[in-house]
């Protein structure tokens, strides 16, 4: 683990499953997002007690909900934040996943490359996105930002 030594990360995230599962596309990027979330990350809740820390994430009533724990499940902090900023950001990246993988199976290695840098352009515009919004509250920094869009991407799925 990079960063094992260090108290203010995440060793734990579980999302609410009572939305569903995905197809398998979202499936894997949602398994490979929280493991390198858990391998490395900078998770500190402004003003509470050093980590390491547990994540649970869920939606509900169009919000993200941050349920945070220490390593003993002793409550530390719950967030919560609107998704309304997020619509058309988790929106346009789901249309430009579905271009990515459709792209995959039947597209030139140009046309391929070129809608991955537009998935990464829109998933690095909502990982600053939600690091601004969290500003203040929770202090991540950009690869844990953009692992966790990636977990309110998967979260927002909705079959």
């Amino acid at each position: 683990m990079a960063n094992a030594g260090q108290k203010n990360r995440l060793v734990a995230v579980h999302l609410d499953e009572s939305i569903g599962r995905g197809p398998p596309d979202i499936e894997h990027e949602r398994a490979v997002a929280i493991f390198d979330l858990i391998d490395e990350n900078s998770f500190a809740p402004v003003g509470k007690e050093e980590g390491p820390y547990k994540l649970n994430l869920a939606i509900a009533e169009r919000r993200l909900i941050f349920d945070i724990r220490k390593e003993d499940d002793t409550e530390v902090m719950t967030h919560i934040l609107s998704l309304s900023p997020f619509r058309k950001i988790v929106k346009d990246y789901f249309v430009i996943c579905e271009s990515y993988y459709d792209a995959i199976k039947s597209g030139s290695p140009r046309r391929i490359e070129a809608i991955d840098m537009g998935r990464r352009g829109v998933h690095d515009e909502g990982s600053r996105l939600l690091q601004e919004r969290l500003q203040g509250k929770i202090e991540v920094d950009f690869d844990t930002a953009r692992r966790l869009f990636t977990l309110v991407c998967v979260l927002h799925w909705r079959g």
